[in-house]
């Protein structure tokens, strides 16, 4: 899911829109870093001791992210149903330019063309068969979907493992645009393939200087008794995410919710069938939903019988239902699971992509994204000039901001050192209103990347916000002459309706013209840190300096922690490492070696960080 751009490159796009075209100061890019995917291949593999029979068949349905470990040896693509278009059934596997960790395959050098991700088959027994029974393995491919395309000299690519232990290509297509899902039939007529331990692997072949090359299989089947015209399935499913109960809001805290229910959901609820067959189908469609944490019931619905024709997607609309659920306590996390359901009149397989689960999360923050990053925004900005985003966000009773949430995308060269300000406007100046009002600002604040599921990293304030009734705006500003342009922020390109975002490079806020939803956001009422793994930080830590600063030629660190071990990094302000290693309470660190100039000092104990800027003399 998950892309890139380098910063090389953005100085020439700073170059040559601060000369042609200075409006264009927002820009979209890859996302370098996939946590979705890291937290996931933490959990062990099941270990598959007998080689499968046929027939072996895929479409990627299992609400995991990582590929199901019964059929696949390897965890390096990313499974999900955000990054197709128009996808063939609920659910793809996604190829690109990252690690089975979710990381850059290089983080330092970014003018390579290598092999990415792999998609590797669990041994198939292929001993019983000849090539009279005509074997044929057939699957869906779709470059680019929700991200970036893959460039010509780039490629998705088929091997298959020969009985002497030779991988030997058998397909490929070279990189494009988007196009549609098309299926590929590649025959097995080899006899050195037909042995006990057969294998098959996709992988993709990526240019990571300029992009991720995104690619989405899907329906991925080999089977015997086949020919070159099968490439039909008897399948009807469900495909894209289903739409989200409320009409704006993505999420939002439960007690904002309850006070005005009715304006904050959405008039009906849709989920999404697809007849990928040639031929026509009766369904009947059924929703039920429930809340999950305390399973308590909420509704059930059903949608008339509907014929769905071949190549098509069926909208199943259902009316908003009433909500009476009250919350165990004020600040109560709820859940509600909407899960949609079809039943065709004809018997067809497979039957597990007939369901698809929905989850609204009322919590502690408000959010416009869906928790997933498919690309990543940035602002190209003026060296004399601060860049600045603002998020309009409206409370329908007063509360209490004690924090923020940000996922940002990862950048080759790192951009930890970049410094950035938090602040909360009650007004920018846009659409008609007064002046830019700051009602709160807190500054030095630094990146900071997390590998759990939820993506994001938590910053607590260092004092609570109280806001009233209304609109206010949360943003970061990016202070000029630091180093700290071009931040990448997540960017959820799913979101469907206006991003409620403003940017501001030249001392001017204008509405922002992408489309999807930068994903920052606002933590209400009490700030719970690291309930669920989310690491958290601070902008101040008082207790933490390194001196002298300037220095000459060292510094030492001052510091008090119950972490038995800490670390140091010291980078200048293009982002490279110059010195790094454990450190304890008054160790000295030599600087003569390095050049004059301004270094960001980076003191990490255990999941808190403390950056200082120190000057070289």
């Amino acid at each position: 899911m998950l892309h890139r751009f380098f910063t090389y490159l953005l100085c020439s796009v700073w170059l040559l829109c601060s000369q042609f075209k200075l409006q264009a100061q927002e820009h979209v890019t890859y996302t370098d870093y996939n946590p979705w995917v890291k937290s996931n291949t933490l959990k062990p593999a099941q270990q598959k001791t007998t080689a499968l029979s046929l027939p072996f068949f895929d479409d990627f349905t299992n609400y995991d992210a990582t590929p199901d470990q019964s059929k696949w040896a390897d965890k390096q693509t990313y499974v999900n149903n955000t990054m197709g278009v128009n996808v063939v059934s609920r659910g793809v596997a996604t190829f690109d330019a990252l690690s089975q960790y979710g990381m850059p395959y290089d983080t330092l050098n970014n003018s390579l063309q290598i092999y990415g991700d792999s998609l590797t088959s669990r041994p198939i027994d292929l001993s019983g068969y000849n090539q009279s029974d005509s074997l044929y393995l057939s699957f869906y491919y779709q470059p680019q979907g929700n991200g970036f395309a893959p460039e010509i000299e780039d490629s998705l690519q088929l091997y298959m493992l020969k009985k002497n232990g030779v991988w030997q290509r058998v397909w490929g297509v070279p990189g494009t645009a988007l196009t549609p899902f098309q299926i590929a039939m590649v025959p097995i007529v080899d006899t050195q393939y037909l042995y006990p331990n057969f294998k098959f692997r996709f992988v993709n072949k990526v240019s990571i200087n300029t992009n991720d090359d995104v690619w989405n299989i899907d329906y991925v089947k080999l089977d015997a008794h086949r020919n070159i015209a099968d490439t039909t399935m008897s399948d009807v499913g469900m495909s894209a995410e289903p739409t989200c109960l409320l009409n704006d809001y993505t999420s939002m805290p439960y007690r904002q919710f309850a006070v005005n229910m009715s304006s904050e959901t959405s008039a009906q609820h849709t989920a999404y069938t697809v007849n990928p067959t040639g031929g026509s189908y009766n369904i009947l469609a059924n929703f039920a939903a429930r809340e999950a944490l305390s399973n308590t019931p909420l509704a059930t619905g059903n949608f008339p019988s509907a014929t769905i024709v071949p190549f098509t997607t069926l909208p199943m609309t259902f009316p908003m239902y009433p909500v009476s659920f009250t919350a165990p306590g004020n600040f109560s996390k709820v859940v509600f699971e909407n899960k949609y359901y079809i039943h065709p009149t004809t018997a067809l397989d497979p039957p597990q992509n007939d369901t698809i689960i929905r989850n609204l999360t009322f919590d502690n923050y408000l959010a416009y994204d869906d928790g997933t990053a498919e690309m990543s925004y940035y602002l190209n900005l003026f060296a004399t000039l601060p860049g600045k985003l603002a998020i309009e966000y409206h409370l329908n009773k007063p509360d209490t901001l004690t924090g923020f949430a940000v996922y940002f995308g990862r950048q080759v060269p790192t951009a930890w050192y970049k410094n950035f300000s938090l602040v909360v406007y009650s007004d920018i100046g846009v659409n008609g209103s007064g002046a830019e009002h700051v009602v709160y600002q807190e500054d030095d604040f630094t990146p900071k990347y997390i590998d759990t599921v939820n993506h994001f990293w938590m910053y607590a304030l260092s004092a609570p916000v109280a806001l009233p009734q209304g609109t206010f705006y949360l943003g970061t500003t990016q202070p000029a002459l630091s180093g700290s342009d071009s931040l990448y922020f997540g960017l959820d390109v799913n979101r469907v309706g206006g991003n409620h975002l403003y940017y501001n490079t030249l001392n001017v806020w204008s509405p922002s013209t992408v489309s999807g939803a930068v994903m920052l956001r606002p933590l209400l009422g009490p700030f719970t840190p690291s309930t669920n793994g989310v690491a958290t930080v601070t902008s101040g830590n008082t207790q933490s300096f390194i001196a002298p600063n300037p220095c000459t030629d060292k510094i030492t660190f001052h510091f008090t922690t119950t972490i038995h071990t800490a670390r140091y990094e010291i980078s200048d302000v293009q982002g490279r490492l110059w010195s790094s290693g454990p450190i304890t309470n008054a160790q000295t660190v030599d600087m003569s070696t390095l050049s004059s100039g301004m270094y960001f000092v980076r003191l990490i104990q255990g999941e808190d960080t403390f950056v200082q800027k120190i000057i070289k003399n």
